[in-house]
């Protein structure tokens, strides 16, 4: 994509990891942008207007929001593993109560487009061996986390009907690359410290979205005609499975790694008697989308590989830890 937005773009969430890359994308392609974040940190400026709101289910946005032409919400409370409480509200605040105010300022100053941020976790926790969750199909979230997401979509869907405000929202998967945190992480280091795993015999199939491939589909959809009113889900091309990953992964950082067999019902009921089922799930089971709908609309196609965006990864810990 060679056009750039016909005005500024506000980025919520941006020192989150894929808002740290999009605004610093965005400040290499020129496009003027207002980096939102809950508070400052070090002077940091990211090559653009940097805003702190404080939090952001109190926040004013209009004063914000003045003379922004697309607005890219990447904030919001993601899933935490083994949270303490069960409790539903954190995410309606963070993920239901942010957008509607949000919207609420946007209508109010005539913002274009709205980029939001979603899950494929709406689609549902699994899929089935050779059947991708694709554009269109029906939504079965579980959880506060991805029931959140999708009470988000809604609230979109209804203000740019009423409103006429371009709405696009995109489905990610795991976002990974260099900065990557989490469970992914966690991952790297277990393959770094040569801990034995015992996955070779896992046979699934994950669907992963490189960060630099996050943020050059988020450019596209700042202007793509075609993708107004779309839900869409996004990813890298290539699906891949667990022990494909550790194996690129080690051979990335430049360390062997020593994956062993054994069966996958004995790895789940391992999960199970020690609180771990999430985890396993993530390990042992498939969740794939096809995401050829927003190719096909956008007219873009990832600019790295699976085995690039995990090659740079593992460049980038080499780099943090001079393995």
């Amino acid at each position: 994509m060679t056009s750039a937005a016909s005005g500024r773009v506000l980025v919520t969430g941006a020192d989150g990891f894929i808002g740290r890359a999009l605004c610093t994308h965005l400040a290499q392609r020129g496009i003027e942008h207002v980096a939102v974040v809950r508070a400052n940190a070090n002077g940091e400026t990211m090559g653009a207007q940097r805003v702190a709101l404080g939090d952001f289910a109190a926040a004013d946005w209009d004063a914000t929001l003045a003379g922004i032409d697309t607005i890219v919400h990447l904030a919001g409370r993601a899933h935490v593993l083994r949270e303490r409480t069960a409790s539903a509200t954190p995410y309606i605040v963070a993920n239901v109560h942010v957008v509607r105010r949000l919207l609420d300022a946007a209508v109010r100053a005539n913002v274009r487009r709205v980029i939001l941020a979603s899950t494929i976790k709406v689609y549902g926790d699994s899929t089935p061996p050779g059947r991708p969750f694709r554009a269109g199909d029906p939504s079965h979230p579980s959880g506060a986390y991805a029931l959140s997401k999708a009470e988000a979509e809604n609230v979109l869907r209804e203000v740019a009907q009423t409103h006429g405000i371009e709405a696009v929202v995109l489905r990610l998967p795991l976002v990974y690359g260099p900065g990557v945190k989490g469970n992914f992480l966690k991952l790297l280091e277990a393959i770094a410290g040569r801990r034995r795993l015992p996955l070779a015999g896992v046979a699934n199939q994950r669907s992963l979205l490189y960060v630099g491939n996050a943020v050059s589909a988020i450019e596209a959809a700042l202007t793509a005609p075609a993708l107004v009113g779309e839900v869409l889900p996004l990813a890298d091309a290539e699906s891949i499975s667990t022990p494909r990953l550790i194996e690129a992964l080690a051979r990335a950082i430049g360390v062997s790694t020593a994956q062993y067999r054994v069966p996958t019902i004995a790895l789940r009921a391992g999960a199970a008697l020690t609180g771990r089922r999430g985890a396993a799930l993530r390990l042992l089971g498939s969740l794939e989308v096809d995401s050829a709908r927003f190719r096909e609309l956008a007219q873009w196609a990832p600019p790295m590989s699976v085995d690039e965006g995990l090659a740079a990864t593992g460049a980038w810990w080499r780099l943090q830890h001079a393995l």
